[in-house]
């Protein structure tokens, strides 16, 4: 079976039917593709490389965002372009391009039926997985620019480069598949990972321009630990929030945010969620 490098050499090889199939609203000039970004846009700010000699040989498929200072080589083009959200699904799409064969683990059974069914606990502590430490990311400017600071451990939140996103009918037409996210922990008493909360972010600074920029995932069959963390506006009223709206340590936890003695926690400290309900 080949390994993942030889699937980039042999993609590399291929760089512009590459290109021609997965960045389709590029063209070729001279011994590069020329496109908008990774997403597909129209434009000349992504450059990928599709010939070379010598001792740049080795460059032969790689791209750069001369924009977002993003790089990467087509692998990461074809996940983008197919919004995948696991190394297993990319490397199975190349294999198909290429006509490869597919490993036998996957039987007669195509990939995506094995794929973590999506809004699951399960689901989401793999997206938790796949982000990484906030640092010095987009993530750290987003919240800065807020006023908000962060513990310096992260471990309540992280960043996701390229996040999935499903558009809606509010969304217009060619709306991104994937955007740069915050992640949000959502635990349990025993400090589990039951959901994450999702904020798309625009490279260009603050949300992203979609009609829904903030979801959660992983919610139950008896309890969704997001809806359970509510709060009370001056009118009275209830609703929905996200899970920086928390309560006052003072007001009494709510009987539906527990299930089987359970309780719906969000890992953040109860000082920092008031500050934080600001990112709504």
């Amino acid at each position: 079976m080949d390994s993942i490098s030889d699937i980039v050499r042999r993609l590399a090889e291929n760089a512009e039917a590459v290109c021609r199939r997965y960045l389709s609203n590029g063209r070729r000039e001279g011994r590069y593709w020329l496109v908008g970004d990774i997403h597909n846009a129209p434009g000349r700010s992504l450059y990928v490389l599709l010939s070379a000699a010598g001792d740049t040989r080795a460059q032969v498929g790689k791209w750069t965002d001369a924009a977002s200072g993003e790089h990467g080589d087509l692998l990461d083009i074809i996940a983008a372009s197919c919004g995948h959200g696991a190394m297993r699904e990319t490397l199975a799409e190349a294999r198909r391009f290429l006509s490869l064969p597919l490993p036998t683990s996957f039987g007669a059974r195509s990939p995506r039926a094995r794929k973590t069914p999506a809004g699951t606990p399960v689901a989401a502590r793999r997206l938790w997985a796949a982000a990484k430490p906030v640092g010095d990311t987009l993530v750290a400017a987003y919240l800065a620019a807020r006023g908000i600071g962060v513990d310096a451990s992260g471990a309540s939140l992280r960043y996701h480069p390229r996040c999935y996103y499903r558009a809606s009918r509010d969304d217009a037409p060619g709306v991104r598949s994937a955007w740069p996210a915050m992640i949000a922990a959502v635990t349990d008493d025993r400090d589990d990972i039951v959901g994450v909360h999702r904020t798309w972010l625009d490279p260009a600074g603050g949300k992203a321009p979609v009609a829904c920029p903030r979801r959660a995932m992983g919610h139950s069959r008896t309890w969704c630990p997001v809806r359970a963390l509510r709060r009370r506006d001056g009118g009275g009223r209830r609703h929905r929030d996200d899970p920086f709206a928390s309560r006052s340590p003072a007001e009494p936890p709510d009987d539906r945010g527990a299930v089987g003695g359970a309780s719906c926690r969000h890992p953040l400290s109860a000082a920092a969620a008031p500050t934080l309900c600001r990112l709504r």
